[in-house]
């Protein structure tokens, strides 16, 4: 009997003992299945991670997380400096919820009841395209990004007084979405300014130009069925730059005041550009023009096969063949 009573009581002073507060050592969110969340997807200046009583948070600068791709070897890194640059982790004497960390007033319930300051150390970010391609035309669309976020040589200030250094702590993947580019004029006609040797296409707010074309690409000669003239996007020659805009106001009535004159109006303002990537001989951004007469009167087809616009390191395809359009010369 006295042996069960002792039990009882050493049972008793467990239970008394634990009041909910968590006890850490290390910091483990490698559970690939906790996502990283955000307060605030325009700013993403508060990024963070929660498990049941824990939370790893990251504050930014606004806008510091960068919609393009970073290349090989060429990461986006921030120094880590407890001020503009923070990384924090927080235990609770609770369950958390993004309340816990979003909330314009917090809720009293779970208390933090241990934190972790990170005093140096880089946050580095390696950022990746996510894209979505239509099996059947080729083409392709940007819908977001996804940022690997690594901490190296991450120093944490604990409460013990004593330093925690990690030479890499991987945080996890954090996505962004975007509204995706899509290039569509199939409703409008290709237009032609001779003198400029250019062929546009527009509708009021954007649109796809091929600018200073190579002198033998329309010409008004009937080109042989199944033998299109051919030449390359070639952004960095003379001839064949291919650009895709839009813009902050709406285009003239009259487009072509805007497009045929050797130097391009200020209004309306271009809000983005992308370019076309050089093209290789038979594989991509190859122009094709199709050239067919009656009675004096020349239609050229113009079709861009596999070409693909880049802004910045972003890129996207316009498919395997996309018709920029027809432009009808007459000649006198």
């Amino acid at each position: 009997m006295k042996k069960y009573a002792c039990l009882l009581v050493f049972a008793l002073l467990l239970n008394g003992c634990d009041d909910g507060d968590l006890t850490v050592d290390t910091i483990d969110f490698d559970d690939p299945t906790i996502a990283s969340q955000t307060c605030n997807t325009l700013t993403n200046s508060l990024i963070y991670r929660l498990k049941s009583q824990e939370s790893l948070l990251i504050q930014l600068p606004d806008n510091k997380i960068i919609n393009d791709v970073t290349l090989p070897g060429a990461p986006v890194t921030y120094d880590i400096d407890n001020n503009l640059y923070r990384v924090v982790y927080r235990a609770y004497n609770g369950k958390v919820e993004t309340a816990n960390i979003c909330g314009s007033i917090p809720p009293t319930s779970p208390s933090v009841t241990e934190e972790w300051q990170a005093k140096s150390g880089k946050i580095v970010i390696n950022t990746a395209q996510i894209e979505v391609t239509d099996e059947t035309t080729g083409s392709s669309k940007v819908t977001g990004y996804n940022h690997n976020i690594v901490f190296n040589n991450i120093t944490f200030a604990k409460p013990s007084g004593i330093d925690q250094v990690n030479a890499e702590f991987d945080f996890g993947n954090f996505t962004t979405t975007v509204t995706p580019v899509v290039v569509d004029f199939s409703a409008q006609t290709a237009q032609y300014c001779p003198d400029q040797n250019k062929v546009y296409i527009e509708n009021t707010t954007s649109s796809l130009v091929l600018e200073s074309l190579s002198d033998n690409i329309i010409e008004n000669v009937d080109t042989p069925t199944g033998q299109p003239r051919e030449s390359l996007i070639n952004l960095n020659s003379l001839n064949n730059k291919l650009y895709y805009r839009t813009y902050a106001g709406v285009l003239p009535v009259n487009a072509s005041t805007y497009f045929c004159t050797n130097q391009t109006p200020a209004s309306p303002a271009i809000l983005d550009t992308w370019f076309g990537k050089d093209g290789q001989a038979n594989v991509s951004g190859i122009i094709q023009v199709t050239t067919t007469s009656s009675l004096k009167v020349f239609k050229h087809t113009i079709v861009l096969k596999k070409a693909t616009l880049q802004k910045g390191n972003t890129t996207f395809k316009l498919g395997d063949n996309f018709v920029l359009g027809t432009v009808t010369v007459v000649v006198p």
